[in-house]
């Protein structure tokens, strides 16, 4: 596309006596969206140069990469637990629910995404598509982040509350799935009733919830996104896996002791120790989720948190 004697999709610079591939300098990221596109844009974004077309380029095949991967793998669980009766425990419901969302995560975001990073670096399919993608990445992320504080419950209900009658059965596991998206869905369809707005963000070929706006409307949203997406699930989750850690160690010492006075090595079956270790080891695949989000999110909850700690400050006078 073609804006005055530029083109976006790859500009050609001279610089030193050399030709750079590249935008002039003095261009901003307002300078070569559309018209139509700008009004969707936050005037924030206009205080920063564009991105060299080649990081878009490089982003969109970094994406097809993920995109793949992550269709064949999350495809793969859902099919097995699908074709495979002996796979169709409460534990695995929360497992498949947790790969589904992330495949829709990527249905969803990714070939919009890459489509804009070839399409010249910009949002280009208007303003209710920006909306619907930032509310299904909202969703699909958030149920993904609430599954895995389920996965945690459901692993503390079977090595910390395992002798008082509390497994979670197959149409509990399914009301708490359910439950999961309901959360979601509700913690993110605010901003179609006013409450914030979804608008493009960063090298623009993305959307999300606007936490850039100044306004009490924008600033109070972002504060109930921190508490409700980020800080009440990460206390959940830590709460769960402390108690699991404390459990298991408790219980391994009672071991250790009880052997100890009847002078032999342990008191475990082979069928026992092959069933407990099987549980700790999915603890342990949850505990390792649950870390990469919070590695991956904490980021973006503390430049949002960050943005909106006037509201706090404010909110703590009453």
């Amino acid at each position: 596309m073609a804006i005055g004697t530029f083109n976006v999709s790859g500009i050609l610079a001279y610089r030193g006596g050399g030709v750079q591939f590249g935008f002039p300098e003095g261009f901003t990221l307002m300078d070569y969206v559309p018209d139509d596109v700008k009004p969707l844009i936050h005037s924030h974004w206009s205080n920063f140069p564009p991105v060299n077309p080649m990081w878009h380029y490089m982003l969109a095949v970094i994406f097809i990469i993920l995109g793949v991967l992550s269709f064949f793998g999350n495809g793969l669980v859902m099919y097995l637990f699908s074709s495979r009766k002996s796979l169709r425990s409460p534990a695995n419901m929360f497992i498949v629910n947790l790969a589904f969302s992330d495949f829709m995560m990527m249905l969803s975001q990714f070939p919009i995404y890459v489509t804009n990073c070839f399409s010249g670096g910009y949002w280009t399919l208007g303003a209710f598509a920006c909306q619907l993608h930032g509310f299904f990445g909202s969703v699909f992320g958030l149920t993904s982040l609430v599954t895995l504080a389920a996965i945690g419950y459901d692993r503390y209900c079977v090595i910390v509350r395992a002798f008082q009658g509390s497994h979670i059965s197959s149409l509990k596991a399914m009301i708490i799935i359910l439950l999961c998206w309901s959360y979601s869905i509700i913690i993110s369809i605010w901003p179609f009733f006013g409450w914030n707005a979804f608008i493009p963000e960063g090298i623009l070929t993305s959307c999300s919830f606007d936490y850039i706006s100044q306004d009490w409307n924008t600033k109070s949203y972002g504060v109930f996104l921190f508490v409700m997406c980020y800080a009440f699930p990460l206390t959940v989750v830590i709460f769960v896996y402390a108690q699991i850690v404390l459990a298991i160690r408790q219980h391994e010492k009672a071991l250790r002791e009880q052997a100890k006075k009847m002078n032999v090595e342990h008191l475990r079956s082979n069928i026992d120790t092959r069933k407990q270790s099987a549980e700790v080891r999915i603890a342990k695949v949850a505990v390792a989720n649950v870390f990469l989000w919070t590695l991956t999110w904490t980021p973006y909850a503390y430049v949002v948190m960050m943005v909106n700690i006037v509201v706090v400050e404010i909110a703590c006078l009453f």
